[in-house]
């Protein structure tokens, strides 16, 4: 398929944070370009105050006439779509070239000099810091990323079109369309099972990412890791790795250690050591580039954040509100470690909202171990996402294996007025579903309320 050929681009799935930024990425080459979506957001109402327009209706006459010529129109959807979705139906049907993010994705990328973050936890985070290192020492990309980076207001970026950074996405396989120069995986944990079965078959894929790394690519992994690669770790003797941590107002400063050079007295303002070898994974993939390694550390030093990645929603004397993506076991002890190391004395009440049914069965044990840390425990019910709900599974079931008296089941129309009853010194929401949502307003009562 040749790009240059096609004039509209329809979305099935438009509001996701990875076909969101297609979106505005073909707009932003003159593509004529509108989709649907289940649901209204932010990221909807965003593309359409940039004139891409959305419907949230599955209706095939909803589809203009502009978009019904097979000859020039791409169709892209996302696989949390059913194949009984009738626009997507329509499509298929009648001959269009209907294609999956990820395949667009990679055509996109491919005649560029790729980076490509890959792992179950991290890659947001380390692609959205990649991102910012480039643009900082003035490397042209173009960027795809699966969160709004607060540096650039923005989960796209186009700064030019030479270097590409995009997330590499284990789900449904998607990754393996990807053809990367420079490639880094964060971690490795068990995860989407309900698509690969077993872990086993999980490190499979991710070995068979590995393989799609162009000739004379580099590859980075986790110190730890079982793939071959240069390793990158804190405190050991990892090819990149970080040394002599200390914390100075929130902020860590720390020595940098490269396989050719060192570099003192480096900054980083992300709470948690997890967010730590985020920034140390995407240096070292920045300086394949041929960014100088002290601009890099400079440019560490100035990264602003991800939305809903341990993002301070209020910074008082008196109380902390934190906001996290978490939604895996792995995730909620790193948020859990980075506020006791940021905050060690305080009191924490975190609200916990379950992503995806066949998530919370298969690490029910973990998600309670992680979640039982923690002073104060509110579960929301389970986020089903793209799932039917399982029997017996549900947010009560998860509640009993919690091994912590003070718990609570509650729904996100009590949520502030329970909030407000128990306010501690520190709160922390985390998941991935619609919890995103209930955010702002719980900043705008906090924040009023003191």
């Amino acid at each position: 398929m040749n790009l240059k050929d096609i004039d509209n681009v329809f979305f099935i799935g438009i509001g996701g944070i990875g076909m969101s930024a297609l979106a505005r990425y073909f707009k932003y080459v003159d593509k004529k370009v509108m989709g649907y979506d289940k649901t209204q957001s932010p990221i909807t109402d965003e593309l359409i105050e940039s004139e891409i327009f959305v419907h949230f209706r599955d209706e095939v006459y909803l589809i203009p006439d502009l978009f019904k010529n097979p000859k020039n129109t791409l169709v892209v959807y996302t696989p949390a779509v059913p194949n009984s979705h009738s626009q997507l139906q329509y499509f298929k049907r009648n001959g269009f070239e209907v294609k999956k993010r990820s395949e667009v994705l990679g055509i996109i990328t491919k005649d560029t000099f790729c980076f490509a973050v890959a792992g179950t936890h991290g890659k947001t985070t380390t692609s959205c810091i990649l991102a910012h290192l480039l643009k900082e020492t003035g490397t042209p990309l173009v960027a795809f990323l699966g969160g709004i980076s607060e540096d650039f207001n923005s989960n796209f970026v186009l700064e030019g079109t030479s270097h590409a950074v995009v997330e590499a996405d284990e789900f449904d396989r998607s990754f393996l369309q990807l053809s990367p120069n420079v490639a880094c995986v964060t971690s490795m944990d068990a995860d989407h099972l309900d698509i690969y079965g077993t872990k086993e078959e999980l490190h499979k894929s991710f070995q068979d990412f590995v393989a799609k790394i162009k000739p004379g690519g580099h590859l980075f992994i986790r110190n730890g890791l079982p793939l071959n690669g240069y390793t990158y770790g804190i405190d050991d003797h990892s090819d990149y790795r970080i040394e002599n941590i200390s914390i100075e107002r929130g902020t860590y400063i720390f020595d940098l250690i490269t396989p050719s050079e060192e570099v003192k007295q480096v900054r980083f303002n992300k709470p948690g050591r997890h967010n730590l070898l985020n920034g140390l994974a995407a240096f070292a993939m920045a300086m394949q580039a041929g960014s100088p390694p002290h601009r890099l550390a400079e440019a560490l030093g100035t990264f602003k954040g991800v939305q809903r990645r341990f993002s301070y929603q209020i910074k008082e004397k008196d109380f902390v509100f934190i906001d996290d993506y978490a939604h895996h076991p792995t995730e909620i002890n790193a948020v859990y470690d980075a506020i006791r190391e940021m905050h060690p004395e305080e009191e924490v009440m975190a609200i916990f909202q379950p992503h995806l049914f066949s998530r919370t069965q298969d690490f029910g044990d973990d998600f309670a171990k992680s979640l039982a840390k923690f002073d104060i425990i509110f579960l929301l019910e389970i986020y089903p996402a793209r799932e039917e709900p399982i029997a017996g599974i549900n947010s009560e079931w998860l509640l009993d294996k919690i091994q912590n008296p003070r718990k609570k089941l509650i729904s996100k129309s009590n949520l502030i007025d329970e909030i407000k009853q128990s306010k501690t010194g520190v709160l922390v929401t985390m998941g991935a579903g619609d919890i995103g949502l209930e955010v702002p307003k719980i900043r705008k009562e906090l924040a009023y309320a003191s």
